[in-house]
């Protein structure tokens, strides 16, 4: 009798939610605090972008992953280690003199959350069918996204109306009693050849085939572009005051319902990828994000555009995000998928880098709308760019090979 290995889509949202409750806190509760307690946007920028520069290094851990213990367990470990990270951000102290230290800790608290998504990558990748890895890119995102609205929103509700502590205990428990769900998923082991090193030449040969497809070779490229990067919901705590927008509002708006919304686009992307496509799918949220910032900075910087503002950006995140990992799983196949999954993420987020680097220090020179104008102006010429790439590719046939 055959032995269904196969998982449900919506399986995997338990599975990432707690390292998108870590990102949450980082990029909303923390950029408010620092920004209270006297940082500029610039440097608050500057501490949040080195913590976001921890994805680049999540592809020290795929073959860490892949040739070592099972995918469960690692998700474990990455699970505790990430709970420990946060926990250790709510007690260091958010003063000025401590912005070396602070910074070391984000960076750690984002490293440790971002070695969690190796494993799901790996798991999403051998356990979910093939018809339906759209959908569980969308419900990986839903997760991460929907986590950052608990790790934003409620973190910092909790952190205003009561202590960091409190907000940090509540955040972790809501992680621990989500990864349960790690439990009911068939565990996966890598099939090893004799001896580590040959699994390092038989994985690099991996990768290389892999990137040696023209179609994967221009996702390659796709990815590291800055569409849709989503760099503006790093700083809109920082900035909600030229908008005239108080601290309750900020919280419920980039939290919970920013979250429920992306949420909700993530589902949607999802579906989206698995109907029409990848690249209709990524292309098309890229450009729905940059129309978004673009129409934000021409109205008027009161209160309510704010809130409509940042909530059509964050179902524009849901529906690229979505997209994102649906062209990912389509890119990496089954074999090696955690190494693979978590190179290719690795690089897709040097874009969210660089661009929130970029909007810190395009707001402190000017101001909020001219920010927005400039990452939108970016997106959208990257997204012809890519728009004119496929078409050629598309006539030369290239888009019909992929990884087995």
């Amino acid at each position: 009798m055959s032995v269904n290995i196969y998982t449900k889509p919506y399986h995997i949202f338990f599975l990432i939610l707690p390292a998108g409750i870590s990102f949450g806190f980082t990029a909303v509760t923390l950029p408010y605090l620092l920004t209270q307690n006297g940082f500029s946007v610039a440097n608050t920028a500057g501490i949040i972008a080195v913590g976001a520069s921890a994805s680049l290094w999540r592809f020290i851990w795929g073959p860490i992953t892949d040739l070592t213990l099972s995918l469960r367990k690692w998700y474990i470990i990455a699970v505790f280690t990430c709970i420990w990270a946060l926990m250790t951000l709510c007690f260091t102290p958010f003063t000025s003199n401590g912005a070396v230290l602070l910074t070391i800790i984000v960076f750690i608290s984002q490293f440790s959350a971002n070695f969690l998504m190796v494993p799901v990558g790996g798991l999403m990748a051998n356990r979910i069918e093939e018809n339906k890895k759209g959908r569980a890119g969308g419900w990986y995102q839903a997760g991460n996204l929907g986590g950052m609205g608990l790790g934003g929103g409620a973190g910092l509700w909790l952190s205003t109306h009561y202590n960091l502590v409190l907000a940090g205990s509540v955040l972790c428990t809501i992680s621990i009693l989500s990864a349960l769900v790690v439990f009911t998923i068939k565990d996966f082991h890598h099939k090893k050849v004799s001896g580590v090193w040959n699994e390092f030449v038989v994985m690099g040969q991996d990768i290389l085939k892999m990137v040696r497809i023209p179609v994967v070779f221009f996702i390659i490229i796709m990815i590291a572009m800055p569409i849709g990067t989503g760099a503006a919901s790093n700083l809109w705590s920082a900035i909600a005051s030229d908008w005239k927008t108080d601290a309750d509002t900020v919280a419920l708006v980039t939290g919970i319902l920013s979250g429920l919304v992306a949420t909700f686009g993530c589902v949607v992307g999802g579906f989206i990828a698995d109907r029409w496509g990848n690249w209709i799918a990524y292309l098309g949220a890229g450009m729905v994000c940059a129309l978004v910032t673009l129409t934000m900075a021409i109205f008027p910087m009161e209160p309510h555009i704010y809130i409509i503002g940042v909530l059509a950006y964050s179902f524009g995140m849901g529906l690229i995000n979505a997209a994102f990992t649906s062209v990912l799983l389509f890119a990496v196949g089954k074999k090696h998928a955690s190494t693979k999954y978590a190179l290719l993420s690795a690089l897709g987020n040097l874009p969210v880098v660089y661009m929130t680097a970029f909007d810190g220090l395009v707001h402190d020179r000017f101001n909020s709308k001219y920010m927005l104008i400039g990452e939108a102006a970016i997106s959208i010429v990257f997204v012809i760019i890519c728009i004119y790439t496929l078409h050629q590719m598309r006539m030369r046939n290239f888009l019909l090979l992929r990884v087995d």
